[in-house]
């Protein structure tokens, strides 16, 4: 192990490596359960969903703590899942089948990036305003699908939302769970987000609105799951809409994860593991892909194993072996209520929507572009959309103040990309 990690290189030990990746473990393990949520929305049966989060997070955690050799944890990415199903899938038209064929090739561009020096050219041409704004985009979008999930925001004929239905049982169960759920988190409990699962799924039995009849047997979710693995289409793969997709996904992984990767090796004082780091973030996106799910990020998560000791790779690893024990849950998993979901992804959202603070609001010409992208997100249910009107704005607005300087090339290219998608789009309408 001290061969294969170098622990005493790294002045840590066997048993707390260990402990760092239980610790890990707890705090993410929520993800098996909201990923495979959001999977079922794109038509990726619940029970097959639950299987390949499951996978992919152990295939991920291994690349990392083998390759990267660092604590980081490699899971389905909340923003990313999002991303997949309600813009790839139900916004632009793709079938899930194609959008893991989407996810497939933008990992592999990603790897291509992460073992180049293009990751490094890419993140310096893309301003940090339009950075952040993607990441509150997403977190008004995760919050928006949450109230949506548990039923606090409805559809409306007259003014399109409203309130929803607040004498309906699920409704105020969602509103119960979100005041735990906050309290949990306020609080910093360890596993706060798995226990506010299990609270909810637990008060969601008690007023008797849970469905104890969509328990699944083993073999039979087993069964759903291959017809899921592998089971990427390439059917429209000359189709300007795969490559759209392929192009906007790409562009989201790889910010998220060269700004959370940084910002992880440079916690534990590692720098040197950053490149491979990185590295293993990107191959591990092309397993979700053939696994059947959308694409895995570092997550934040990851600081909780750091803070307990965490520092190579037999953390991450730790955590992967340990996803293997939440597939005997799995007859039980199915019958967790929306209730109980919703309030999660709308807490993430609010974590994400503080990233505006780092936004420049006092320069108009970084502060519009950013608002658009923030509205749009939401407002469109696109994530592809919204990052369009504001990557297209930045340069036109540089423009106009004759700030060409602060442009950089690749930002034009990338804004061209996109008006030619709106373009073709429209074409398509008519």
């Amino acid at each position: 192990m001290d061969k294969i990690f170098q622990l005493k290189n790294n002045n840590t030990t066997f048993k707390k490596e260990v402990l760092a990746g239980i610790v890990s473990f707890f705090t993410i393990v929520y993800i098996v359960v909201v990923n495979a949520s959001i999977l079922s929305d794109a038509g990726i049966p619940l029970e097959a969903g639950i299987i390949a989060t499951v996978l992919t997070s152990i295939a991920g955690c291994f690349i990392m703590g083998i390759w990267g050799n660092t604590p980081i944890i490699l899971v389905p990415g909340m923003g990313v899942n999002a991303l997949f199903t309600y813009t790839i899938v139900l916004g632009m038209g793709l079938s899930w089948q194609e959008g893991l064929a989407v996810v497939f090739v933008s990992g592999i561009l990603f790897t291509i990036i992460a073992f180049t020096k293009l990751a490094t050219i890419i993140s310096e041409s893309i301003p940090h305003s339009l950075k952040e704004a993607i990441t509150v985009g997403i977190g008004f979008f995760l919050t928006f699908i949450g109230l949506q999930k548990g039923g606090i925001v409805v559809l409306s004929e007259e003014t399109y939302v409203s309130l929803g239905d607040f004498s309906d049982s699920s409704v105020l169960l969602t509103v119960v769970t979100l005041l735990i759920t906050v309290s949990l988190f306020a609080k910093k409990i360890p596993g706060n987000f798995l226990i506010s699962i299990i609270i909810g799924t637990f008060l969601a039995a008690i007023f008797d609105d849970l469905s104890f009849e969509k328990t699944t047997n083993t073999t039979e979710a087993f069964r759903s799951y291959f017809d899921v693995i592998g089971a990427m289409s390439f059917d429209r793969f000359i189709d300007l809409t795969f490559w759209t997709a392929t192009f906007s996904l790409t562009m989201v992984i790889v910010f998220e994860n060269i700004g959370l990767v940084f910002g992880q090796v440079h916690m534990i004082n590692r720098p040197t593991t950053y490149k491979r780091s990185l590295q293993a973030n990107a191959m591990s996106t092309i397993t979700s892909g053939i696994l059947g799910s959308s694409p895995t990020v570092s997550t934040v998560e990851s600081a909780a194993g750091m803070t307990a000791g965490g520092r190579t790779g037999l953390t991450s690893i730790t955590t992967g072996t340990l996803f293997l024990t939440s597939l005997l849950f799995l007859p039980f998993i199915k019958v967790i209520p929306d209730s109980a979901i919703a309030p999660i992804l709308i807490l993430i959202g609010s974590l994400m929507i503080q990233n505006i603070q780092h936004i420049d609001l006092e320069d108009f010409s970084e502060s519009f572009p950013a608002f658009l992208i923030i509205a749009l997100i939401p407002l469109t249910y696109s994530i592809v959309d919204g990052m369009a009107f504001g990557f297209i704005m930045y340069p036109v607005l540089k423009i106009i103040l004759n700030r060409k300087q602060d442009v950089k090339m690749p930002l034009y290219f990338i804004a061209f990309l996109f008006l030619m998608n709106f373009f073709f789009h429209t074409l398509h309408y008519k």
